[in-house]
């Protein structure tokens, strides 16, 4: 007799609204009782749980939210109804991806996916690989999200904010003036990238409006340590085409403050994309919001780039106060030198990196950016 094929078990939690006690001696009410859509589960799979009022169930056959790679590996050959493709953009319940072959579909996530507890905002993200079934020409339903790497995060009123997925460089965009350049921010980014294993690009746009030479120790500071830097100017066309020759056939993320000229750079990379600008706001020297939402650009020249909203707060993810300075690299090589096990590098004798601040192996504005990220961690920019 032949073996039945393995299925995979995946444990789970649901969200505390997710099933409800409802009166057993209404027959209407015991009929409807289970708010799961039956029609939108995969024919593959199976929802159980001990007890009505449990909030963990396990669900047999594929995986939901990309943590297991095992049950997803045959799913073309399961059912040949469903596609894989990339999520361009997500637009509040609907999200747009993009086949191999550059066929378009909007997709609402099925119910069983939204009802998973996820410490997550969004369970779907721009970058994201999923498996869908199409319904109609242009619609569908999104099944599972592919295990991710390259996740740009943020803290966002406690829980997790995935930025963008499937991505390998990330360009932190900074301007020169209008508005003025935030070193704190560029750090917090720097310190996200180490923890994520994303290559960072540090691009100081709007050069035309300062004397270049003023960026030099700043630009001097982080070229030590290893970071590739950039100057640009998109109004004059400054940078661009080493910019370029950086992104081809590469998977970026462009992210920065308000204001500092992303959507610009973007036009001026490619011809045709007529991403909207505005100017910044003349009352406070801040710019104004003009990306809503993250949005994957296919670039001519070979790979992509996702252009983000501006960020004007930025905290760090899944990073305790103990794990900051072994993310600064110049901070790094003098933690096991302190005295204390569990210094802070902020108060206590006999600390190496405070020795090393006032010996000058490391930048001070570098170490009051540590120190701005441990006493301030969810600071406005």
């Amino acid at each position: 007799m032949a073996k039945k094929a393995n299925r995979s078990k995946v444990r789970t939690e649901f969200k505390k609204n997710y099933q409800q006690r409802k009166r057993t001696g209404d027959l209407t009410r015991q009929f409807n009782q289970d708010t799961l859509d039956e029609d939108a589960l995969d024919k593959r799979e199976r929802v159980s749980g001990k007890g009505e009022m449990t909030r963990h169930r396990t669900v047999t056959g594929q995986s939901l939210d990309g943590t297991s790679t095992d049950a997803n590996a045959d799913i073309d050959a399961a059912d040949s109804n469903l596609r894989s493709g990339r999520v361009l953009r997500v637009h509040g319940l609907e999200s747009v991806v993009r086949t191999d072959s550059g066929e378009e579909y909007r997709c609402a996530v099925r119910q069983v996916l939204k009802s998973i507890s996820t410490d997550q905002r969004h369970i779907v993200v721009a970058g994201d690989m999923v498996v869908f079934r199409p319904e109609g020409t242009s619609q569908g339903i999104i099944q599972s999200v592919l295990p991710r790497h390259g996740v740009l995060s943020r803290t966002s009123k406690g829980r997790r904010h995935v930025l963008v997925s499937n991505v390998d460089l990330v360009i932190i965009v900074a301007s020169a003036g209008e508005p003025d350049i935030k070193p704190h921010l560029i750090d917090r980014f720097l310190v996200t990238a180490e923890q994520a294993g994303l290559e960072p690009l540090i691009v100081i746009n709007k050069i035309d409006l300062v004397d270049p030479t003023d960026f030099q120790p700043l630009l001097g500071v982080y070229a030590q340590m290893g970071y590739q830097t950039l100057l640009t100017s998109a109004e004059q066309g400054w940078g661009i085409d080493c910019l370029k020759s950086v992104i081809r056939n590469r998977q970026s993320v462009v992210t920065g403050q308000s204001g500092v000229g992303k959507s610009s750079l973007l036009n001026a990379i490619q011809e045709g994309l007529g991403l909207r600008v505005q100017p910044v706001s003349l009352e406070n020297s801040k710019g104004k919001h003009t990306t809503t939402t993250s949005e994957i650009l296919p670039l001519e020249a070979g790979g992509y780039l996702i252009d983000t909203p501006g960020i004007r707060q930025f905290q760090l993810w899944d990073v305790i106060s103990s794990e900051v300075a072994g993310l600064f690299r110049d901070i790094r090589p003098y933690v096991s030198g302190c005295r204390f096990p569990d210094c802070t590098h902020i108060h206590e004798v006999d600390c190496a990196v405070r020795e090393a601040v006032a010996d000058g192996r490391i930048d001070p504005r570098r170490y009051n950016s540590y120190v701005h990220l441990i006493e301030d961690p969810a600071a406005s920019f």
